[in-house]
This record gives structure tokens, sequence and C-alpha cells, in this order.
């Protein structure tokens, strides 16, 4: 299944996507994809309401329709970093034994056509396109990557915002390059696993201003999304729609030569194959 959210920000509704460009609205439903949707059952609620739906020529054209992010209000984004063993090169940092774990804001999570803020003082912000798992059950010390996967509603894309120079230049933990507003498009679809053959083989493509910038696979993560989740459960208690950016190919704008970094005006388009695509654009923080 094929969850997204619609309509203005902070007042989106929860549907389901069905064809190639149609929509069945559930507010009436679930009211919202968050933490009570997930932890209740999620996805396997929704079959037959989406079925009597269609039946009742109740399904609505996509197009003209903003998409925000197709999970709301999750308590937590984790990211990962250096998870892919040829963006550590390009980074110029050791590939990591274990993962690297970071936070960024709840409130950083937007659309994913929305615009990308700059904010004040940035000199350095980059790009990163990432594979996101959203949390459908509570994750509390897992026995094992087999209890992982059961808790894993589904799979979205991520664009891993990052203000290089707050992150690496001024003291302190990553979240500080990570946590701005609109530092986290996201969606445009959550994609159920039982829709996608193998997460381990899902391409991923960002370019900037119509320049293929980055071009990967998940194959070559370090570390997989079963994985990472065990292992964060170690160390945190996941809810239900939280969120898990997994790291990304090389690419990114710190490690081309010279760097490049987004200035206002341009273009970022990324996508991983079964997942949808995402458009921003770069402007200046109002």
């Amino acid at each position: 299944m094929q969850l997204l959210r619609l309509g203005p920000p902070g007042c989106e509704r929860p549907a389901v996507k069905v064809g190639d460009d149609e929509y069945v609205d559930l507010f009436d439903e679930v009211g919202d994809f968050d933490e009570a949707f997930f932890g209740r059952g999620g996805v396997d609620l929704l079959h037959d309401a989406v079925a009597q739906r269609v039946n009742d020529g109740l399904a609505f054209p996509l197009e003209g329709s903003r998409i925000g992010a197709p999970i709301g209000r999750p308590h937590q984004i984790v990211g990962i970093g250096l998870n892919y063993r040829d963006h550590a090169v390009e980074a110029g940092m050791p590939i990591p034994d274990e993962p690297i774990v970071f936070n960024k804001a709840p409130n950083s999570l937007g659309g994913p056509d929305d615009d990308v803020h700059l904010p004040p003082g940035s000199s350095k912000t980059d790009w990163e396109v990432e594979l996101g798992i959203v949390i459908g059950a509570r994750c509390r010390y897992l026995e094992d990557e087999q209890a992982a996967s059961r808790a894993i509603a589904g799979y979205v894309v991520v664009n891993d915002v990052s203000e290089r120079s707050f992150q690496l230049e001024r003291g302190g933990q990553w979240v500080k390059g990570k946590s701005a507003e609109t530092f986290t498009p996201c969606g445009p679809l959550l994609v159920t696993p039982d829709e996608i053959p193998d997460v381990a083989d899902l391409s991923l493509w960002l370019d900037v201003n119509g320049v293929r910038r980055q071009t990967g696979s998940t194959a070559t993560m370090l570390f997989g999304p079963a994985f990472l989740v065990h292992y964060l459960s170690r160390f945190m208690v996941l809810e239900p729609g939280d969120l898990i950016s997994t790291g990304t190919p090389p690419g990114v704008g710190m490690g081309l030569h010279p760097p490049v970094f987004l200035r206002a005006g341009d273009l970022v388009e990324l996508g991983i194959h079964g997942l949808g695509s995402q458009r921003q654009r770069v402007v200046a923080a109002p």
C-alpha cells in the first residue's frame, strides 16, 4: 500500500494512492498517519476501507494537490551517518565499525516538494538523498533483526539537508547542522514492505539544477534497515511513526572538488526507485 498526506502545511489529511494518479481520503477513518494510527495496527486497518471507497467512486485525481510528509508528528527523527562506504571515503572520514547515530529536530520534517529554507548565517548547505524507515510498532530492546523487520511500517524518500558549517565547524553534535526548518523533506509516499521486492536493492539519485550529483544503491549500505532498527532499539525506544534516515551514497556537495553548496534559486530533484521522487526549490529563510 502507498500512504500519503494531502493538504496545506499543518492541515494534511491521510490518504492512500490508488492506481497511477488517484487517491482516496481516509481522514474520517484514521485521523492521521501518526503514532496512534501505527500503534493500533496501521496499514492492516485500511484495506477494507480503501476497497470500499474505490468501489463507491470516491477516488479523486492527485493532480493539483499539495503532498505533505506521509507521516505526522514523529516523536523523533534519527539519522545514520556515513552508512555508504564510498560516501565515508569522499567525506575523508573513517569507515565506521558501528552505525553513527545523530538526531534531527522532528519539526524539520516537510513535504517532498516544499521549499528548502537557507538558515541565516549558513554558507554550506548540502543535499543527501536517503532511504527512510518508518517505525510501525514500539521498539524496545528487540531480540533480533527478524523482530525489527516486523516493526517496520514502510519506507520513504528523505532529503537529509545538512548545513555543513553548522554541522562540522561549530563544535558539538551534528544535530546543529541537521535540524533547521524544512531540512527533512520526506515522501511523497510511505510504501509498505510488501510492495518492495528487495529493500537492499533500490536505486537512489539526486540532481541539482539538472546536473546529476548522486547515483547509488541501497545494495552498498554498510548497515541495512533491519539491522539499524534492531541496533537503535538497544539505545533508545523507537515509537510508532518515528523516522530513521539511513545515510546517503556519494556525490554530496561537500565531497566535490571543489565543493559545491546550495544557493537561493537552486532546484533539487531526487528519488528512489519504487518510492517516488521529490522536487525542492532552495530559498532564503523568510
